[in-house]
């Protein structure tokens, strides 16, 4: 009965209605019946919301091999956090994705019509220490989301189904995993992708000494043809890796991972590595906060010369952002340096400048996209290593739980592309605006 009241006060209030003693007008009706349907059930229920709506213009689309994009794109999220009991929490994410002006044909990437996004149950949500558990299907994130993450600027954004068991003591938190992508099927209703398959441990230890973290893990990622793998045989890789990140002296924090994998792609023996290095630095530039962030990453390549495979494979990473903001690259055969600076104008306002150089490791392996399939290839590897350079500028504004942006990429295309392909320089346009209630 307490639920339902709950309930039925929140609906009248995000109408407008007033409630009680409470006649004022509501700046944010929404969010004000949102804690009021909170604080009515005693924390039972909690409403998340999202709703985002992005004019995007990409031209040059796979450097001049596929037709010009000019798209709208709109994401509708509906959710409930349901705590019945401290031990316990259920959480349930509806989505509805669209591309309208696409087609019928909009990939899955853009459209997910009507579908279930999120569906699990935690076990011990709150416990500082001792054990706890998710099932069920959930957007994921770890560490900073280069090995397993969700890349939220996809329209339909991926989910995982699967298992989580962990343990918490003081700083430690270690976590068990097994985990399948849902492959997203536009009229119909989504589902694991049973063939492939990550499982194994990934382990933090936060803030431990002098502010460094730890994060270490040892994955799995298993894959055979009906699961996806297009290559001969089945592919199963293992990735070994750890990363430390904390602050440093004058207002500096710095991130360094490595990684390295064995296994195997197809019928040959996987060796392969990847590491990454990053420093950031805030400073004010007359008196507005301005943030200098560099990084410079490699994910190795397979020789021509050489029997076994070098590829390293990037298993389910979320690549928004890391290869520039075109998202035209994945961490395949790739060393990239990338710099990217903030202007906070003021607290609301910021502006954004990126630069990112790309590179070949090897010569003869292919360059890949951010999905980790191959864009173009020189067999001899004669066609050079310089991938080629993006600059990108964007800009946010943020008016309460609204926020609102635009951006401009530009890619100059180098020896290789302009070499394997047609050599188009991709640019990118768009701008949104999104209302968010967590």
């Amino acid at each position: 009965m307490r639920l339902l009241r709950g309930v039925l006060s929140a609906l009248l209030l995000c109408a407008g209605f007033p409630f009680g003693s409470e006649s004022q007008a509501l700046l944010d009706p929404a969010v004000e019946g949102n804690q009021r349907l909170t604080s009515l059930t005693d924390g039972i229920l909690h409403l998340t919301f999202e709703e985002r709506t992005r004019w995007e213009e990409r031209y040059g689309v796979n450097f001049g091999e596929a037709p010009n994009q000019q798209d709208m794109l709109s994401r509708l999220r509906f959710g409930a956090d349901i705590r019945p009991a401290s031990w316990l929490k259920i959480t349930l994410t509806g989505q509805d994705a669209r591309a309208p002006f696409y087609g019928p044909n909009a990939p899955g990437s853009m459209r997910d019509t009507a579908d279930l996004q999120e569906s699990y149950i935690e076990l011990f949500p709150k416990a500082k220490s001792g054990f706890g558990a998710i099932f069920g299907r959930e957007m994921l994130d770890f560490g900073e989301s280069r090995v397993i993450g969700t890349p939220q600027w996809s329209n339909t954004a991926r989910t995982y189904d699967g298992g989580r068991v962990s343990y918490r003591k003081g700083p430690l938190r270690m976590e068990a995993l097994l985990l399948s992508p849902v492959v997203v099927q536009p009229d119909a209703f989504n589902g694991p992708e049973f063939g492939n398959h990550i499982w194994g441990t990934y382990n933090v230890i936060s803030q431990f000494w002098k502010g460094l973290s730890i994060d270490a893990y040892a994955l799995r990622h298993s894959q055979n043809k009906s699961g996806g793998f297009s290559g001969e045989g089945t592919l199963g890789t293992n990735t070994f890796g750890a990363r430390l990140y904390g602050p440093l002296p004058w207002a500096m924090t710095y991130d360094l991972e490595g990684i390295g994998q064995g296994g195997h792609i197809g019928p040959k023996t996987q060796r392969a590595y990847a590491w990454f290095a990053g420093a950031t630095k805030a400073t004010k530039l007359w008196e507005m906060p301005l943030i200098f962030s560099a990084e410079y990453k490699l994910a190795s390549g397979s020789r021509a010369d050489s029997h076994n495979s070098g590829t390293y494979d990037q298993i389910s990473p979320a690549n928004h952002d890391k290869f520039g903001h075109e998202d035209l690259f994945g961490w395949r055969n790739l060393k990239t340096f990338r710099s990217l600076e903030t202007l906070h104008w003021t607290k609301a306002f910021a502006l954004n400048v990126m630069y990112s150089d790309e590179h070949l490791v090897s010569a003869t392996d292919a360059l890949y996209n951010s999905s980790g399939a191959a864009i173009a290839k020189s067999e001899t590897g004669t066609a050079g290593t310089h991938v080629g350079q993006e600059l990108d500028a964007f800009l946010t504004y943020k008016c309460g739980h609204h926020t609102f942006g635009a951006g401009f990429g530009h890619f100059f295309a180098g020896e290789f592309v302009r070499a394997t392909t047609p050599g188009v320089n991709p640019r990118y346009f768009y701008v949104f605006q999104q209302y968010t209630i967590k």
